[in-house]
């Protein structure tokens, strides 16, 4: 994502043709572009996407998990008074 944000600020500055951009070659400023989609397609056929998205979930319902123990325990030390 980094990289794609770089390319469009780059992107920007050749178009609007500031600064020292503007004399950048055309491939220089492409770059970002074309390293953000290796970057895609090396961590979709690496797995790499999946295993990010699985720990993001696991770390979710771990979280639920802890959320819904604690008001069980609440729950039966007030009845338990």
């Amino acid at each position: 994502m980094y990289l794609l944000g770089l390319g469009l600020v780059l992107l920007g500055l050749k178009y609007i043709e500031w600064g020292p951009v503007a004399l950048w070659s055309w491939w220089l400023v492409m770059l970002p572009f074309a390293l953000a989609v290796a970057w895609w397609a090396w961590a979709d056929s690496t797995g790499y996407t999946k295993k990010k998205a699985m720990e993001r979930e696991d770390r979710r319902r771990d979280a639920r998990r802890a959320r819904t123990k604690e008001s069980l325990e609440a729950t039966y030390k007030s009845r338990k008074r």
